[in-house]
């Protein structure tokens, strides 16, 4: 049974592969540069990158089937912030993956494909966090968990069942006020 909502169970996996691929990077590049042969070394970063760059897509896809629920408590400017920063992780993973792959070349060019990789991955990290901490102020300042709240075996909000937070409109009408 898959968990409900669906997509903060997923978007774990491409944070831990943003943290992942910049350290198997360096420690292949290493190996790389010890005479270790570049294909059969490098091809892990390959999957590694792929496996994020799959990861970060399936994020997408999970965020967009949820977002018409959690546009019910949380203003589509949030969302739409946080919708940007993850297209933006995946662009650079992509980008990252397409660097990587080239890092398969065994001459010159492949040698600054690897090292353009390795540190597109390094970028990867700040642009995760990013991701995250947007993702994280939806849920903990915006209350995009309260979509959920009385459904699929989450506490209710209040004793009578109540959502924990008013509706869109009650919200954006509060945020005004407070100048967010």
């Amino acid at each position: 049974m898959l968990p409900d909502p669906l997509h903060p169970a997923v978007v774990h996996f491409p944070m831990a592969l943003a943290i992942l691929l910049p350290l198997a990077a360096l420690v292949l590049l290493y190996w790389i540069r010890r005479g270790a042969p570049v294909r059969t070394v490098w091809s892990g970063v390959v999957v590694v990158a792929g496996l994020l760059l799959g990861s970060s897509w399936l994020s997408l896809q999970t965020g967009e089937q949820e977002e018409e629920r959690v546009e019910e408590v949380v203003a589509e400017q949030a969302i739409g912030t946080h919708e940007e920063l993850a297209e933006q992780f995946m662009l650079l993973a992509g980008v990252v993956f397409l660097l990587s792959a080239a890092g398969l070349v065994s001459h010159r060019a492949g040698g600054w494909a690897r090292t353009a990789a390795t540190v597109g991955s390094l970028l990867l990290i700040p642009a995760g966090i990013r991701v995250g901490h947007s993702g994280g102020e939806l849920v903990y300042q915006h209350g995009a968990a309260s979509a959920y709240v009385g459904s699929g075996g989450l506490p209710s909000g209040g004793p009578d069942g109540s959502r924990a937070t008013g509706d869109r409109e009650d919200r954006e009408d509060r945020e005004d006020r407070q100048g967010n």
